[in-house]
């Protein structure tokens, strides 16, 4: 018996996803041969963990046994207000909210159930930035968007500011997406505006490795001396490449009321970040993913944008 493709999709819907698309569980060669040679001009930095599991990563049915079908599900999260001072270091919008692993699996655990009440029981595992997946492959393969220049998803009716979830299951459904047309043309805004050159002048290929949210989140070692004066005032990700897209111009904001930041957040002007505690860390990042650079990480992040005279 074949699965709802549109059963799914208005269940997702109800959930708070914003799209849902739908492709065949196969091996991503192509991408993986892409893949592997980012990897060997180590444009992943220090990550070493993206090398581990490459067989996994690019085929899902090496993760969920008997996988026929892989559904990707978009959720925006583009705020409806942002930091309100502009002289303030910057956090990411993604992080303005509680961590979207939690929420998102949760949603997506919950759409299992209910699934599995509809049809009966099936093999699957939802996946949220979790896990060796290529979530963006998919989503572009399940026709959510193409990846643009500055190799994000971009949807054509509400940009990029979108975490992006799998499920991976033995469900075979009665339709499947196609890809859709790349619509970046010949706008360059994105890698115009990187402000340390992460992107390929060409685009549509990313060093991760001078990327501010890499040298912000992922990077454990002393931020490189070659970035001082770089940093755009980014104390916590960046979203520079987004906010100059042209296409985010559609974006809409979100109404999920766990990804609405902490009321401290928006107020916190340049001496509140320069004399913020461990306590008030805590306090105003408790459920977010600002966590994940713990009260010393953020501390670093914040003494290299004031050495750099890029706070205000």
């Amino acid at each position: 018996m074949k699965a709802s493709a549109q059963r799914l999709r208005e269940a997702a819907y109800r959930l708070g996803f914003d799209h849902v698309g739908f492709s065949r569980a196969e091996e991503l060669t192509e991408e993986g041969r892409r893949l592997e040679a980012w990897l060997n001009q180590g444009h992943h930095g220090k990550m070493a963990w993206m090398e581990n599991h490459f067989d996994l990563r690019i085929d899902p049915r090496k993760l969920v046994e008997g996988a026929r079908s892989v559904a990707t599900f978009l959720f925006n999260y583009a705020p409806p207000e942002t930091q309100r001072d502009p002289d303030a270091p910057k956090i990411a919008k993604y992080a303005y909210g509680e961590d979207y692993h939690h929420v998102i699996r949760h949603k997506l655990r919950e759409l299992m159930d209910g699934l599995r009440g509809e049809i009966g029981d099936f093999q699957g595992r939802c996946f949220v930035d979790s896990a060796p997946v290529m979530e963006r492959e998919w989503a572009k393969r399940g026709g959510l968007g193409w990846l643009g220049k500055n190799t994000l998803l971009i949807n054509r009716q509400r940009g990029s500011y979108y975490f992006l979830a799998v499920l991976i299951s033995d469900l075979d459904f009665d339709r499947y997406d196609g890809p859709v047309k790349d619509h970046c043309g010949r706008c360059t805004r994105c890698i115009d505006a990187c402000p340390t050159d992460a992107i390929h002048p060409d685009g549509y290929l990313l060093d991760a490795s001078k990327c501010i949210s890499y040298l912000t989140i992922e990077l454990r070692d002393a931020i490189p001396e070659e970035f001082r004066g770089k940093m755009e005032g980014w104390a916590f990700g960046c979203d520079i490449c987004q906010d100059v897209c042209p296409w985010n111009r559609f974006a809409l904001p979100h109404s999920e009321p766990a990804f609405m930041p902490h009321p401290e957040l928006l107020e916190m002007d340049g001496r509140a970040w320069r004399e913020m505690t461990e306590d008030v860390f805590q306090r105003v990042f408790r459920k977010s993913a600002v966590k994940r650079t713990k009260w010393e990480g953020l501390q670093r992040n914040l003494r290299f944008l004031g050495e750099g005279g890029e706070e205000g």
